[in-house]
């Protein structure tokens, strides 16, 4: 989904690392709760995660994009009904507020090791 690591553990909360989603993604098997709570940063159902395909998707997109008629069931929309730039506004605004988030945890890191050394 375009998701970074970093950005997907930050989302999951403090006791996630990067190297710890990384081999969250390499599992067979994900307990219920977490599948869900990783659903929910995805903004997708948990079912989705639980039934994907990579070959099947791969397979829709190719159809998608390289089939002219209709057998697909897939129509790609040429003309949206949302203005674009107000959609890049908001991942910018959205991006901006994560951001922020990060650079408060970093301000919150760096206050703590600086309390750690002068003891």
């Amino acid at each position: 989904m375009g998701i970074k690591q970093e950005v997907l553990a930050f989302e999951l909360g403090e006791d996630w690392t990067q190297k710890k989603v990384s081999l969250l993604e390499q599992k067979e098997e994900i307990e219920e709760e977490l599948l869900r709570q990783v659903a929910e940063v995805l903004k997708i159902p948990a079912e989705a995660i639980k039934n994907f395909n990579e070959e099947k998707a791969v397979n829709i997109i190719s159809n998608s994009f390289t089939s002219h008629d209709n057998a697909t069931g897939l129509i790609y929309n040429n003309n949206p009904t949302f203005n674009p730039i107000d959609k890049l506004i908001e991942v910018f605004e959205e991006n901006k507020k994560l951001y922020e988030r990060l650079l408060e945890s970093e301000k919150e890191k760096v206050e703590l090791l600086k309390k750690m050394l002068e003891k």
